[in-house]
């Protein structure tokens, strides 16, 4: 009699290979969490590369704000009206300093200078603390406009050795003997304080567009005739940039072109 054949498959004896549910790449040697750590490490990488460069930058930008207001432009905060209505309270203007280092100071440039000798009262800051000086570094680069208490804003009327005086028949400021027709840009009358001085050298005569309120030089005539020293300027007023609706540039007045102004000074070549 036959024996019967098992009822086996022939492979049902053969070992099962298990399945593995990590990467393939395991098998071949490869920890899939050391690919995980170089991920992370890469975007930790890029990460700090990101903030080096944005501190970079920030620096960079900076630096060149803080240039920019040493050497060229440097903004100001307007905070009274004896310039009106050429400026008015709460304009911020730009001043040229590039400008006066290069050409120096000439006749109807409005000038931003440093208060030569107590012409304006004692300022106190109401900034303190960490407002204060995050306001202080701001305004030191350049980012916001300079409120110091020691600056002031004025019209230039005359340089060293003109003959300033106030005033002829028509109530103008007589400049070298030639009247000046300043209605065009100034307010109220001129003629508050009646003077006939010339210019010391190295100084300036300085007078705000609001005559009737401006303690200018008019008012300090005991001292170097009210003239102040050129070395206080600061820069020429260019450009009127906010409100945004009065923007414009601050030219110099034509009539200060008369070339007999310049012919009356005793130092022209």
């Amino acid at each position: 009699m036959a024996i019967p054949a098992r009822d086996t498959p022939s492979d049902a004896w053969q070992p099962q290979e298990l399945t593995n549910d990590l990467d393939p790449s395991t098998r071949r040697g490869k920890d899939p969490r050391r690919k995980d750590r170089r991920r992370k490490d890469k975007k930790n990488s890029s990460f700090l590369r990101s903030v080096i460069e944005f501190v970079v930058i920030i620096a960079i930008a900076l630096g060149i704000a803080t240039f920019m207001r040493a050497f060229l432009i440097q903004p100001f905060y307007v905070p009274s009206g004896s310039m009106e209505q050429t400026l008015q309270i709460n304009d911020r203007v730009i001043a040229s300093k590039i400008s006066t280092r290069i050409s120096g100071v000439e006749r109807g440039e409005i000038m931003v200078f440093k208060d030569p000798s107590e012409w304006l009262p004692l300022f106190e800051t109401s900034n303190s603390g960490i407002r204060g000086a995050l306001t202080q570094a701001l305004t030191f680069v350049g980012l916001l406009p300079s409120d110091s208490g020691d600056d002031l804003v004025k019209r230039v009327i005359g340089i060293e050795g003109d003959q300033v005086a106030c005033c002829n028949d028509a109530g103008q400021i007589v400049l070298n003997g030639i009247g000046l027709d300043e209605s065009s840009y100034i307010s109220g009358p001129t003629d508050q304080v009646l003077f006939d001085v010339t210019v010391p050298p190295g100084g300036m005569f300085v007078m705000g567009d609001n005559r009737g309120n401006s303690a200018d030089s008019r008012f300090h005539l005991d001292e170097n005739n009210g003239s102040v020293p050129i070395e206080n300027a600061v820069g020429r007023v260019v450009l009127v940039v906010w409100p945004f609706d009065r923007f414009s540039t601050e030219p110099i007045p034509e009539i200060f072109g008369n070339p007999s102004i310049a012919a009356g000074n005793p130092y022209a070549k």
